[in-house]
């Protein structure tokens, strides 16, 4: 195979297209994370999905299609649904919808519904469109990594992730969201928030004229929801900034070399300190660079200072939460 991986030129894109059409997996940019694709139409090609992931077979995936036209092939497309598409489509938006009768349910993780989201980037756009042209409803694309671990957001992120696994990779350049979208349940009474990404709750809220709920215990399974998620292989410790530099000092005490990642200039005493940027966006642009970054730094404890408790900060707080989450379940 030519070199991996591929600059998504014209040609990349075409050759992505026809591997995605015989059953086989692509990785390309979306502009929130790079995702593992294939055919949502295939049980087949979802099942190595799954298997390369090493993702759980009812830990349902997330299906790419260029628009609401194409997303009302494969499910129950409301007024509600056609409001937030009319508003944030292309873009980090995934609606939780009642799959169609008929309708594929290999990517859905044995549920009746299915996530359904149209990106922005413009090389996932040229390839689901050069996939529909070929007779492809829709791409199946969860992260392209390993289960659990930290998602990438540059295409030798995916290579370093799954190895000789990898499929062919089209290279996009930096995700420029960063972290993956926000996830909307239509299929029950009132919206309910799933999981905050890059759009806030606010503007979901003014085009839908009516709050969204928190989930429940009855809230359907959606991708990237578990406790523990996203985590590297160092452990996180969450620090409040008036608490940063006493930690350190004892974690150093200790005899432990300490990575942090981090706003208030107390953290900077770390072995190794990254700098968290003040703005939300752009910390959610940098947050999984920075843990992989401080995953390779040879430490033995990566302490992050929490972030502000406001709604622009949601989607970088839930992340954190579940990295941390992950990194403790990983020492268990």
């Amino acid at each position: 195979m030519a070199a991996n991986p591929r600059p998504a030129d014209a040609q990349a894109i075409e050759e992505a297209a026809r591997r995605l059409a015989a059953g086989e997996l692509v990785a390309f940019p979306t502009e929130t994370v790079y995702g593992l694709g294939a055919d949502a139409a295939s049980e087949r090609a979802i099942a190595a999905v799954y298997r390369t992931k090493g993702r759980p077979p009812d830990h349902p995936l997330i299906v790419h299609v260029p628009g609401a036209a194409q997303a009302a092939w494969w499910a129950h497309w409301d007024a509600r649904a056609q409001r937030l598409a009319d508003a944030f489509w292309p873009g980090p938006l995934t609606l939780i919808l009642r799959r169609r009768d008929g309708a594929p349910g290999f990517a859905c993780g044995g549920q009746a519904s299915i996530g359904l989201r149209a990106p922005a980037h413009p090389v996932a756009r040229a390839l689901l469109a050069a996939f529909a042209a070929l007779g492809g409803h829709g791409v199946a694309a969860p992260s392209a990594n390993r289960f659990g671990r930290v998602s990438p957001t540059r295409a030798s992120h995916v290579l370093d992730d799954l190895g000789a696994d990898a499929p062919l990779v089209l290279d996009g350049g930096p995700c420029e969201v960063g972290v993956e979208s926000t996830i909307v349940e239509l299929t029950l009474e009132r919206p309910v928030l799933l999981r905050p990404g890059g759009i806030g709750a606010a503007r979901l809220e003014q085009v839908l004229g009516e709050p969204l709920l928190a989930p429940d215990a009855g809230a359907p399974r959606a991708p990237g929801t578990l406790d523990a998620h996203y985590a590297p292989s160092t452990p996180i410790e969450l620090v409040g900034s008036d608490e940063l530099g006493a930690r350190i000092a004892q974690l150093r005490a200790r005899g432990g070399r300490v990575a942090s990642w981090t706003r208030s200039a107390s953290g900077r005493d770390a072995d190794v300190a990254l700098a968290m940027p003040p703005d939300p966006q752009l910390a959610a642009r940098r947050l999984y660079e920075a843990l992989r970054a401080l995953d390779r730094a040879g430490c033995s404890c990566i302490v992050v200072e929490r972030v502000p408790a406001a709604p622009e900060w949601a989607a970088v707080a839930d992340r954190l939460a579940r990295a941390a989450a992950g990194s403790r379940a990983a020492r268990a």
